[in-house]
């Protein structure tokens, strides 16, 4: 499969590696407004054309997909491009910053009928797949309440347009809620709800840190935080009846090499739950895409997002970023 690259920021590196090290596809084409950034990534991956016009890009007979890594903010107007040029599409995440655009996003898609995912990377790897198996377990009882948070300090290095920690990080721990809740829950299940939130505006003037609380409407109760303003934390906690589902390692950016949940039932010792890969997420979720093209499937399948899960995933985040600009404060 001939991948053609949109962006050549840190992103398009994880990207280009993942591309590099499958078997079933290249990139053979790089796209961006920074000639030196183009010429540097050319050289360093090997690709032979590059151009910094996205009509070019999309009208390309060698390009077979476009994976698109510009700022979340750009993300419907490439994706609209690609759709009528009849390419398709992996977007990095966040899906947009706001539901209008998000909703035209996927409507572009329909319309089209080609394939698209939202690069939420760590959900194509194993070790979600072996999170859902094990919420599938009888033995681990029903689900009760979950708690997570995000925190990297980046908020320098991103972009403002962007719309702060929730879709830089929080959109992570808000798309891993997402699959428990659907997972033990039901598919529906996930949009009976109600929130409350808080947070507290950075120098940039988007949200910073930001925490929501949640209470659907079987009972389920959840906590999470982000926050782009300082360290580098991850935890993320799934309560059940019969005990608690810890991630020992980051769920967010699972590595090439060992991953590790840890059971611990009330009663009785606990137990380490290992994924070991030989490659990391960004090279499973380019073999997602190879597979769903191949079988001529026209969106990923879980534990990756489907259509209807990013705009479920984009509906939470718009609404805890409402609720949370509600009550934010400036630092």
């Amino acid at each position: 499969m001939r991948w053609g690259i949109l962006g050549t920021g840190f992103i398009s590196h994880a990207m280009l590696s993942a591309i590099r090290d499958s078997d079933g596809s290249a990139a053979t084409m790089l796209c961006g407004r920074n000639e030196t950034a183009l010429a540097e990534l050319s050289a360093q991956y090997g690709i032979q054309h590059s151009t910094t016009d996205q009509a070019e890009l999309f009208a390309n007979p060698e390009v077979d997909a476009i994976y698109i890594a510009l700022p979340n903010h750009l993300h419907r107007a490439a994706t609209e491009a690609a759709m009528a040029a009849g390419k398709p599409v992996l977007c990095e995440k966040s899906l947009t910053t706001t539901m209008e655009d998000a909703k035209a996003l996927i409507a572009s898609v329909q319309a089209a009928n080609i394939f698209f995912a939202e690069g939420l990377m760590y959900l194509a790897h194993p070790f979600m797949q072996q999170l859902v198996t094990v919420l599938r377990d009888p033995s681990v009882g029903d689900l009760r309440s979950v708690s997570g948070f995000y925190a990297a300090d980046i908020w320098q290095v991103v972009n403002p347009a962007g719309g702060g920690t929730l879709y830089n990080l929080g959109c992570y721990p808000a798309s891993l809620l997402h699959l428990v809740v659907q997972t033990m829950c039901g598919e529906e299940a996930f949009a009976t709800r109600s929130i409350a939130a808080h947070g507290n505006i950075g120098k940039d003037s988007t949200l910073q840190d930001a925490s929501v609380s949640v209470r659907f409407d079987n009972g389920v109760l959840a906590n999470l935080m982000s926050t782009d303003g300082h360290g580098m934390a991850h935890e993320f906690t799934i309560v059940t009846t019969k005990g608690t589902l810890r991630f020992a390692t980051n769920p967010w950016l699972p590595v090439a090499g060992e991953n590790k949940m840890i059971w611990q039932p009330y009663e009785g010792p606990a137990r380490d739950i290992m994924v070991e890969t030989k490659h990391d997420a960004f090279y499973h979720q380019t073999k997602m895409v190879e597979r769903a093209l191949v079988a001529g499937h026209k969106e990923a399948s879980r534990p990756s997002p489907r259509l209807s899960d990013s705009l479920e995933i984009m509906q939470f985040l718009t609404e805890w970023e409402a609720a949370a600009h509600g009550m934010g404060t400036p630092q």
